[in-house]
């Protein structure tokens, strides 16, 4: 092993994580240990941990996270058992020592066929329309906070992105960072109760407040030393049952369950920024998003 790879193995190992139904809460567990970094994105990753059976639905997403994340790289799978920390790091020395990288398991070819219509091939006319390396272009409409014409862009979110509940996939419609429609795509996987745990829940939101040291010291057991954390969450943030986004982490840093009825996607997240709506999401249990996704 060169001098460069034993510095790297000092460092806690990256792992990204594509979670299947019932192992959400042991896999968020998991990656608060020390020795372990959760990959914000899997280009940050060198390890790709699949916990779990994931459903069919889910394949080709499980395939495409596992190609962007880059040479070298392994992938472990977990079903819960055994030491999956000792196997992750045993997996991340492999590769620093020169063991083989997984190939990739998607085609290297464009994701949508060249038409030989518009300026760029995409199938729309001149610069406008069509799906340009499978992604559809932005379209204008009316704003929805001013009227003026601004540029829409849709695209689908999950069904492994990690600020979401593993499973649920939004298509999600959005000005600049202005939400502007949500529909459900597919439901959360089922997880056990203790996916909804008070901590659990506390921990995601420190995630997305950019406090990721908090938030594993939270899900290891601990409290956070953010002094005044609360006043990051907006005022007013979704309120639901009389709670708003910054109530509902209190009560959750207090050690207080949460009850709440299924919430109206498509009627709560238009109107607010990325940021807070990811945020909302997070403030609330997963089995509640689950149930709002299966009636949906």
């Amino acid at each position: 092993m060169s001098h460069l790879a034993r510095l790297a193995a000092t460092a806690p190992a990256p792992v990204f994580a594509a979670i299947g139904p019932g192992l959400a809460p042991a896999v968020e567990r998991l990656l608060a240990r020390p020795g372990l970094r959760r990959a914000a994105t899997p280009r940050e990753a060198a390890l790709l941990l699949v916990a779990g059976a994931i459903p069919d639905r889910a394949a080709g997403a499980l395939d495409r996270v596992h190609d962007q994340v880059p040479h070298p790289r392994r992938t472990v799978r977990w079903d819960g058992t055994g030491d999956i920390e000792r196997a992750l790091l045993d997996a991340r020395a492999d590769l620093l020592g020169g063991g083989e990288s997984a190939p990739d398991r998607r085609p290297d070819a464009p994701p949508a066929p060249w038409r030989g219509k518009g300026d760029h091939g995409q199938g729309g006319e001149g610069m406008m329309g069509g799906t340009p390396y499978g992604r559809p272009m932005a379209m204008t409409g009316a704003d929805i906070r001013d009227g003026l014409q601004l540029d829409r862009y849709t695209a689908r979110v999950g069904p492994f992105a990690p600020m979401l509940p593993p499973g649920l996939v939004l298509e999600v419609t959005l000005q600049g960072d202005v939400i502007v429609a949500v529909e459900v795509q597919a439901p959360a996987f089922d997880q056990p109760a203790e996916a909804d745990a008070p901590d659990l829940v506390a921990a995601r939101m420190l995630r997305l407040l950019g406090l990721p040291g908090a938030a594993d010291r939270v899900a290891a057991g601990g409290r956070p030393r953010a002094a005044g954390l609360l006043r990051a969450v907006p005022p007013g943030l979704v309120p639901v049952g009389g709670r708003d986004a910054r109530d509902r982490l209190a009560g959750c840093l207090a050690g207080r369950s949460q009850e709440i009825e299924p919430p109206d996607l498509a009627a709560l997240l238009p109107g607010l920024e990325w940021a807070e709506a990811m945020l909302a999401l997070a403030s609330l249990p997963p089995s509640s998003l689950a149930q709002e996704a299966l009636a949906a």
